[in-house]
């Protein structure tokens, strides 16, 4: 029986803007097992992005309940809740947040230098970086400074730096967007890969090629989930069309 990593239950979440109380997310219920790698799809405005940033603590919830290994994150602190964000979560964004005094190897090991709970030395952090850096086709700009890399390498980059801290689960807010098809492609097979050696992975995609590698789709609108689809493992890389075709058949009939 696989775990269940996350679990939400009548998910809200209300904005107010000029005294008009917009409701971004409205009684959003779905749960994500250990190992799954779940896509969340919609048109633009529907809630995605929002349903992300709510269900990993970056933004408080207005009303229901979130579950993280069964813990409720609604119920902890700011401090609780950042060092969970720290520990046990990794982030991948469409935009590259990087800072530009460091070098992108500082960059990616910089979650684990302020972490108090994964490693024993800095020697340590330095070692594991650099595997990691190995794994990703990285490890020769490891010295470069953030402006001297292809986008490709930087979200490479990000992927390392969402792995540091041996996450339980990683938020990845459309990871592919600003990158071009081949770059995307290569970028999905190492999210493909960590999904493989046991990393849960929830994602925000516009991409149906993207959505294709994926064990199973969320389909949201106007705030709602409107239906999942199951896709399985996608095991046989000769299926990916295939998978693609279905996908997109069924995002038709929910009015995609």
């Amino acid at each position: 029986m696989m775990e269940k990593v996350l679990e939400v239950s009548n998910l809200c979440k209300t904005y107010i803007v000029n005294k008009r109380q917009n409701n971004v997310l409205r009684n959003v219920n779905f749960s994500i097992s250990e190992k799954e790698m779940v896509a969340v799809m919609g048109p633009s405005g529907s809630g995605k992005s929002t349903l992300l940033y709510t269900v990993s603590g970056m933004d408080r919830s207005t009303a229901g309940q979130v579950k993280f290994f069964g813990q409720n994150i609604d119920k902890l602190d700011s401090k609780e809740m950042a060092e969970i964000r720290l520990d046990m979560m990794g982030f991948i964004f469409q935009q590259m947040y990087m800072l530009k005094n460091l070098t992108v190897f500082d960059n990616m090991i910089l979650p684990a230098c302020q972490s108090k709970k994964n490693f024993s030395s800095k020697q340590e952090i330095v070692a594991f970086g650099q595997q990691l850096m190995r794994k990703l086709g990285i490890i020769d700009i490891a010295d470069s400074d953030i402006t001297e890399v292809s986008g490709g390498q930087l979200q490479r980059a990000c992927i390392g730096r969402s792995m540091i801290n041996h996450p339980k689960m990683i938020f990845a807010d459309e990871p592919t967007g600003a990158l071009n098809r081949s770059t995307s492609d290569e970028v999905m097979e190492e999210l493909v890969k960590l999904n493989s050696e046991g990393t849960t992975i929830m994602l925000v995609t516009h991409d149906v090629k993207v959505a294709a590698r994926c064990t199973r789709v969320l389909f949201i609108d106007d705030g709602c989930i409107k239906g999942e689809k199951f896709l399985g493992k996608c095991e046989n890389v000769s299926l990916i069309q295939e998978r693609e075709r279905a996908l997109s058949g069924w995002l038709m009939e929910m009015g995609w």
